[in-house]
């Protein structure tokens, strides 16, 4: 292990595709959708060959900190943060850098998600300690995934011609390309060298602060105006200062227009990012039938369904391909299709002012 490497997770989503179970304080990444650990506990599972708990951080909101308190006992508490408003990746990550450049001057972090699944550790453990020996050469390193489909949901990295998945080398980046309609995803994909963002990034703190200074200066400003973390006047200076940030994706501030963006082309490490519950589905054990229901169940004619209903025998008769969701005050019913619009249930229930079910 190098002492220099830290990780920051990212777990400040509401996880609004996974309602009725993903709630402001019961969001995806606290979940155990998929095993016995939530996300995000399976998330710290896989770093600890690598970076230890002691050097990894987590910036999330105030519904959900104490929740991942008390589900990561061996994080220190003091590096369990709540952003004061959500402002999308860039201020989140600058925060996070400019707090970690003050503990050593000689940090890389690694910014991984809270809510994915990994099938593949030992493979998946080899890319990241690759992208963190790139970049302690000082280079900005992602992680691009070989894709499996071509996927209309996922950013895409180019990477020069030719590239070949599996690849521990940091090779350049030609572009980030945003989500595609079809026709340009299969393009995508038959080219060879376009590969699903995962949202996995890699860097010295001192080169991303750099790059927020050049590319998103007011930001950059106001992290570097906070008092030292851990003193009494960070947290209200925090508060003043955050929401006054740049409202802005990491990628679109700095990825997409820095010169020295590098990338591992990873292979195959069974990366999800569980953004459905059909991903959900896919992921699971199903019977003969195509069904996915871990509990008692009476199955009549019904093929291809997800059902989670926890506490009751479930009958099917006659379905094919739903999603059903019980929880006490709520119940979904979906199309596997149309299972990503699941988040415009919570909308349509913010604009009924309906903060019960939410």
């Amino acid at each position: 292990m190098n002492s220099h490497h830290y990780g920051l997770i990212l777990a400040g989503g509401r996880g609004t595709r996974f309602w009725p179970r993903s709630r402001k304080r019961s969001a995806k990444q606290v979940l155990n959708v998929v095993g016995e650990r939530s996300l995000i506990q399976a998330t710290v599972d896989r770093l600890a060959p690598l970076i230890p708990p002691e050097r990894l951080w987590v910036l999330t909101n105030d519904h959900l900190r104490d929740t991942i308190i008390q589900q990561l006992p061996e994080i220190p508490k003091r590096q369990v943060l709540a952003e004061p408003v959500q402002r999308n990746t860039a201020p989140a990550i600058g925060l996070a850098a400019q707090i970690l450049h003050g503990v050593d001057p000689r940090a890389v972090m690694g910014v991984f998600p809270s809510d994915h699944v990994i099938g593949r550790q030992p493979a998946y453990r080899a890319v990241v300690r690759a992208a963190l020996t790139s970049a302690s050469r000082g280079r900005l390193m992602v992680v691009g995934i070989e894709p499996r489909w071509p996927e209309t949901g996922y950013g895409y990295l180019e990477f020069p011609r030719g590239t070949k998945g599996g690849s521990a080398e940091a090779l350049p980046i030609r572009g980030f390309k945003e989500k595609p309609e079809l026709p340009k995803a299969r393009r995508y994909v038959k080219a060879g060298n376009f590969y699903w963002n995962s949202g996995m990034f890699f860097w010295p703190t001192g080169l991303l602060l750099e790059e927020l200074r050049r590319h998103l200066p007011r930001t950059a400003t106001l992290l570097a105006s906070l008092p030292k973390f851990g003193s009494k006047r960070f947290a209200g200076a925090l508060e003043a200062a955050f929401p006054l940030c740049d409202n802005v994706s990491i990628d679109y501030a700095v990825m997409e227009k820095a010169s020295n963006v590098y990338g591992v082309a990873a292979g195959d490490f069974g990366w999800n990012d569980v953004g459905s519950w059909n991903a959900v589905y896919e992921l699971l054990q199903r019977d003969a039938q195509g069904n996915s229901i871990e509990l008692e169940c009476i199955v009549l004619d019904s093929h291809n369904n997800f059902v989670d209903a926890r506490g009751k025998l479930v009958a099917l008769v006659g379905v094919r391909d739903l999603i059903v969701v019980d929880t006490p005050d709520a119940l979904l019913v979906a199309s596997r299709d149309c299972a990503q619009q699941v988040g415009d249930v919570v909308k349509a229930l913010e604009k009924r002012d309906r903060h019960d079910l939410l």
